[in-house]
């Protein structure tokens, strides 16, 4: 058997249009199952939104040989937490540990970036998105109805020399 070897780096602008179709993708999957009832703003994006945040933003993508088949954006903030949105791997991907390996690759990131605390939001109705999150070393903060489903807030806290490195609820709720 043949081992698969997958390949995580920094997203280029030139990737806009394989992470929008990712991106797609799951977040179509994701609406469904999670039974969110009105539209998301992942399922509204351009490509420009995409480019804006591959500029503005950390973000990557896992390959397979040229292909991408996942991505994930992060948004460092000037106080050392960040915020981890739009993480996807193609549908025919997903179980096969590409989704742990972008992780480990945000994890390796953040820590060279000085990141203490990383959110995300993600449907509390998704148990198979909890459990995974929690596998990797995610836990659930607070829950919030304001976008019409319940919502979990989820942070990974980083060791670090500061004394004050606990997840709280400094998340800007626009996000």
């Amino acid at each position: 058997m043949e081992k698969k070897i997958f390949v995580v780096r920094k997203a280029d602008i030139k990737d806009s249009k394989a992470i929008y179709e990712i991106t797609k993708q799951v977040f179509k999957i994701y609406f469904k199952n999670a039974q969110i009832p009105r539209t998301i703003d992942a399922l509204k994006e351009t490509y420009k939104d995409i480019e804006n945040d591959i500029k503005t933003k950390e973000v990557f993508v896992a390959l397979d040989g040229n292909t991408i088949i996942g991505s994930v954006r992060i948004k460092v903030n000037p106080d050392k937490t960040a915020y981890l949105s739009r993480f996807g791997v193609k549908s025919n991907y997903q179980n096969s540990g590409i989704g742990k390996i972008l992780m480990s690759a945000v994890d390796d990131d953040m820590i060279s970036l000085g990141v203490t605390n990383i959110y995300l939001h993600t449907s509390s109705r998704m148990f198979s998105l909890i459990r995974f999150y929690y596998g990797r070393g995610f836990f659930i903060d607070s829950t919030s109805k304001d976008r019409g489903y319940i919502r979990a807030l989820l942070c990974k806290e980083y060791k670090s020399k500061s004394l004050d490195n606990s997840c709280t609820n400094t998340v800007n709720n626009s996000i």
